[in-house]
């Protein structure tokens, strides 16, 4: 029984002594216990366009004293000749030394609508490389920036990682101690619960890791047949304005014309149906004519007595 107690006592020092350092987390989401303080002052600096968030020099991802930063980006261009534009995409990929995640392509080239999207990883020491590359491929509407500092979340797996190899050590200790069928059952219950929450949190570390070592840059280029104007003073506006307003008043004919074509069996249709209308109608208007209403009889003449000067005139 003492052997048991001493047992007993020592599990639960070692779980203990995990739990100081480490919690359970079978989700396998780091961003929860993330600080908020640094989320927000790097959120602040996020997020404009054409700008650059990431410093002239990054220090080594690999570097346990460097900050953990996740760059991030969104590009929305455009451009006339779409397939170059893709060819400039693809061969900045190669030449940066970055990989697709992520690709799809739709529209068709006869119709010049074409639309394609591209989710690219790419080395975060090639990351302003990558970018000013992309931006030669065509006009570049939108351009988005961020920066997420991960280093307390980071460190906070780093110390639950060494918590538990600890307490892994001591139950392997114990395991080698215990003398009886129950003790052992114990102790690999417990090892069987540290290593699962190890590798939880090993996993995690790891995709940190390479959320840090290379940045995600997601690209949507689309095909036009004028590319928007990026103009910013008054004059280049108002040469915009006038250039959009004639553009739009094309498309409109453009769209009028082809809606006409496409609608034109609904249109014969209805034009037949209003020519059968109009002929039913006039020909129950002549074979049905509207009664004529009888004129209304003349008044008689009232008599009106007229004086004369042959009248006798009375006497007295």
């Amino acid at each position: 029984m003492k052997k048991l107690s001493r047992v007993s006592a020592a599990l639960l020092a070692a779980v203990l002594l995990a739990g100081c350092g480490s919690i359970s987390s079978k989700d396998g989401g780091y961003y929860a216990t993330e600080s908020t303080n640094d989320n927000a002052a790097y959120d602040s600096a996020a997020g404009a366009a054409n700008s650059s968030i990431v410093p002239e020099e990054l220090p080594d991802s690999t570097d346990e004293t460097a900050q953990k930063i996740i760059y991030n980006a969104d590009i929305n261009m455009e451009s006339t000749d779409f397939d170059a534009a893709r060819d400039t995409l693809l061969a900045a990929v190669d030449d940066c030394g970055a990989w697709m995640e992520y690709s799809s392509l739709s529209g068709d080239a006869k119709d010049h609508d074409r639309y394609a999207y591209y989710t690219v990883r790419v080395p975060v020491e090639n990351y302003r490389t990558f970018l000013a590359a992309v931006g030669e491929a065509g006009s570049v509407l939108d351009l988005s920036e961020t920066a997420e500092n991960i280093t307390s979340s980071y460190i906070d797996v780093q110390a639950r990682l060494s918590a538990l190899e600890a307490q892994r050590d001591r139950l392997n200790e114990l395991a080698d101690q215990a003398e009886t069928t129950a003790d052992l059952l114990e102790i690999e219950s417990q090892l069987s619960d540290v290593q699962y929450q190890l590798e939880n949190y090993t996993r995690q570390l790891k995709n940190m890791d390479q959320q840090v070592s290379y940045s995600t840059v997601d690209i949507r280029l689309s095909e036009v047949a004028t590319l928007t104007p990026t103009g910013t003073t008054f004059g280049e506006r108002v040469v915009d304005a006038f250039a959009d307003g004639w553009r739009g008043f094309v498309v409109f004919l453009q769209g009028f014309v082809l809606a006409v074509i496409y609608l034109w069996p609904v249109l014969l249709v209805v034009g037949i149906i209003v020519a059968l209308a109009v002929t039913l109608t006039k020909r129950r208007r002549k074979n049905h004519p509207k009664p004529v209403k009888p004129a209304a009889p003349a008044k008689p003449a009232e008599y009106t007595p007229q004086s004369t000067n042959d009248e006798p005139k009375p006497k007295y």
